[in-house]
Parts: structure tokens; sequence; C-alpha cells
């Protein structure tokens, strides 16, 4: 990529989390909003969808149709997961640079998803999470998982997310498990299936769904005596732009996969 502005297109530009990335685009300097695609709003101009001043770029229903009338460097998506499934195709071919938030997707799929990208010689960061605090919230369970006996994980969404246990939780608990993998003799009865949550590994994990929550989770550990709680809490949805920038720039300057905030991270 040569000098200027890097040209972001956000893909479901006219759900919250693409309004929020497009008015973070447009303060920051170094990047420019070049394109916006949504199945919802086509024709509007993205600016306003997003509540602030027109910006004279309109939102178009289709990625295939986007990418083959403009030049972007990175695309910003955070679809739903058949979306993504449906438009990464297009983004190989284009060759543009990936910043991924959707999740929904199985482990396999994220591993094909990775060879990919490579293979088509592009930047792509893939994250369940883009709060620096909840990346830093995982990071210390994993610190804790050395030394408490065991842990759980309480994670609270609003009820659109679509998927359940999230990302985050599901990618905090492996690396729970790469640390200490503990065989743990559970000897409750569930009266109520389900009542013990989902497992990963040795972690326990329940979902709450309710209005208020934005994303917030607690990872709970238990140790003779004693417990410990890491909590993180995004209250805003621009706990998340911080992060989403730095991958943008990431992306822009280096090929390659990255799985997680914390790969470009120094943690």
């Amino acid at each position: 990529m040569g000098m200027g502005n890097i040209r972001v297109c956000v893909v479901g530009a006219a759900g919250k989390m693409g309004q929020e990335v497009i008015r973070t685009v447009c303060r920051k300097s170094g990047m420019e909003l070049a394109g916006a695609i949504d199945v919802a709003a086509v024709g509007q101009d993205a600016g306003l969808v997003a509540g602030i001043d027109r910006l004279g770029v309109m939102i178009k229903g289709e990625a295939e149709e986007a990418l083959m009338q403009d030049r972007y460097d990175v695309v910003v998506d955070f679809t739903q997961a058949e979306a993504l499934r449906q438009n990464l195709p297009h983004y190989l071919e284009h060759k543009v640079s990936l910043v991924i938030g959707t999740t929904g997707l199985a482990k396999d799929e994220i591993s094909g998803f990775a060879e990919k990208t490579k293979k088509a010689g592009i930047g792509c960061l893939f994250a369940p999470n883009f709060a620096i605090g909840a990346v830093l919230m995982m990071q210390f369970a994993r610190i804790a998982a050395r030394y408490m006996d065991r842990a759980e994980i309480i994670e609270f969404h609003h009820p659109q997310k679509k998927d359940a246990p999230s990302g985050t939780a599901i990618k905090t608990a492996e690396g729970i498990r790469e640390e200490r993998d503990i065989i743990f003799e559970d000897h409750s009865t569930e009266m109520v299936k389900g009542s013990r949550g989902g497992v990963v590994g040795s972690v326990n994990i329940h979902s709450v769904r309710l209005p208020g929550y934005i994303a917030h989770q607690e990872v709970i550990f238990g140790g003779e005596g004693q417990t410990l709680t890491i909590r993180h809490d995004s209250l805003s949805r621009i706990s998340f732009m911080p992060g989403v920038v730095l991958a943008v720039r990431h992306v822009a300057a280096h090929q390659g996969f990255f799985y997680g905030l914390e790969s470009i991270l120094d943690l």
C-alpha cells in the first residue's frame, strides 16, 4: 500500500457496531471511509445512518458489487456468520485486507479462513473481542489458571446476540485449558437441563441474554478457602474502537493471519 490514508470499507454499516466504526474512522487521522455495505439502508448516506454529517459514501447492498466498483485497503466486517461466509470469496478475489469481528464460526472454519487469507497474500485480523480490557481479562485468566483449582465463566450480552456462548467466553476457556486442563468431577445432578451451562475443557460457561447489557464477562476461579473473580465490562460499543483502529492499521501494513487482538499487542 502506498502513501495516503487507509481506505476503509465497513461491512454491516447500518448495524450498531458498523455505525460506531464509521464514526471512529471519520475521526481518525490516516484513514478514511471509502465504502459501506449493508443489506439494510441501501442507497442511504453512511454518515447520516451513523448519526454524523453526510459523507457522500452511499451504502451498497452487495459486497461483490462494491468491491468491483471501488478500491479499498481494508474491509472491517461486523456482520453475521452466514454473511461473512458469502462475502469471503469476494474479499479474497479482490485481495483486500480484513478486520473481522464476526463471531459464531466453528474452530475448523476459522482455521480454513486462516489458510485462505494466507494463500491470498492479504492481512487478516480475526478477533472475538476488540476491547483491550477484554483481552487483558483473558490474559489474566491464563495466569490465574496456573494457580487456582477450577474456573467457571458467566458472560452477559444483549438479547440480539446470535451466538451463545460468546466467542470471548470460548476463547477464555480455551486459554485456561491451554494453561492447565484439570479433570473435575461435577457431582451436581441437573434438575433442569442446561443448569450447569456448556463446557469447554474443564470450564463451565453460563450465558445471560438480557436487555440493558452490551458485553460483559466474569471469570470466577475457585481454590481452597478462596475465590478470585476477573470481570470486564464494555459499557459502550466505543470500548471496541481503539482495538479496531489498531487492527486496521496493522493489517494495512502486514500480511498474514492474526487471531485475537493480543496477537498484535505486546502482552
